[in-house]
């Protein structure tokens, strides 16, 4: 699938949920404070901020494949941070970075990549000897019910021809999966957890705003016009509205960490 263009603006301003996810990934990182790390997915740099908290002695490589999140992410820590932040496009799986990091932090990004054997090579590459992985992503059945809505708007019309093809960008992949794709990319002392996250937003414009940006914005990106995308919209909220807790979505988030022999 070609990557869809992100709304940095607008996620920087919707994404408290990964924000307060990532930072309780990032609560549980032991650092010593001088890595050299990629955060990959950094999107508007609302977590790298933080995570270059925990390094003040050390370096990061910010990457992204929207070149609008980068442009958010560098305005918003490049003031502060200086040199030590630089921010590369990077579409993931490639990681064009050779035996360069002690860390690999990431959130909220995994699951847009379909190649996970592909990803964790690249990773693994990028790492130099004794470096960690330290992620957390979509997994198992997250958002199951959330795109089982909007699958009922993309087989009816007017709608249905622009997803004849559809499968989707993501790979929600489970533990033991991705422990098994872990080490055959070489790692070790691998863990790999499963957790539910639901999420409720706190009513109809939060949620209208939030999936138009987050959830379905790959969705949004097969229709041709706005009034099309608008009605899109408009009857995945109506079903979400009609549900005994509406504007709730069912997320999952899946645990990685992992660490380069």
């Amino acid at each position: 699938m070609t990557a869809v263009e992100w709304n940095a603006t607008s996620y920087d301003k919707v994404s408290a949920p990964q924000t307060t996810w990532g930072q309780k990934v990032l609560n549980r990182l032991q650092v010593n404070g001088d890595e050299r790390a990629i955060d990959a997915g950094c999107g508007s740099g609302r977590l790298t901020a933080a995570l270059m908290e925990r390094l003040p002695g050390g370096r990061l490589i910010a990457i992204d494949r929207s070149w609008n999140m980068l442009m958010t992410a560098r305005a918003n820590l490049r003031p502060a941070l200086g040199p030590r932040v630089s921010f590369v496009q990077v579409s993931l799986p490639a990681m064009p970075f050779a035996g360069w990091a002690d860390l690999v932090f990431s959130t909220a990004t995994f699951h847009w990549i379909s190649d996970h054997a592909a990803l964790f090579s690249g990773i693994f590459q990028a790492l130099r000897r004794g470096g960690r992985l330290h992620a957390q992503c979509g997994g198992g059945p997250n958002l199951h019910h959330a795109h089982a809505l909007a699958e009922q708007v993309m087989h009816a019309a007017p709608f249905s021809p622009y997803f004849a093809d559809w499968l989707g960008p993501w790979e929600f992949a489970d533990p033991e999966i991705t422990a098994s794709r872990l080490a055959s990319a070489g790692f070790i002392d691998v863990d790999t957890t499963l957790e539910e996250a639901p999420t409720r937003l706190a009513g109809e414009a939060d949620y209208r705003e939030f999936v138009t940006t987050v959830i379905y914005h790959a969705h949004l990106a097969r229709l041709p016009d706005e009034a099309l995308k608008q009605s899109f919209i408009d009857r995945v909220t109506a079903s979400s509205a009609a549900e005994p807790v509406p504007f709730t979505l069912d997320y999952w988030r899946l645990n990685i960490s992992a660490r380069k022999p």
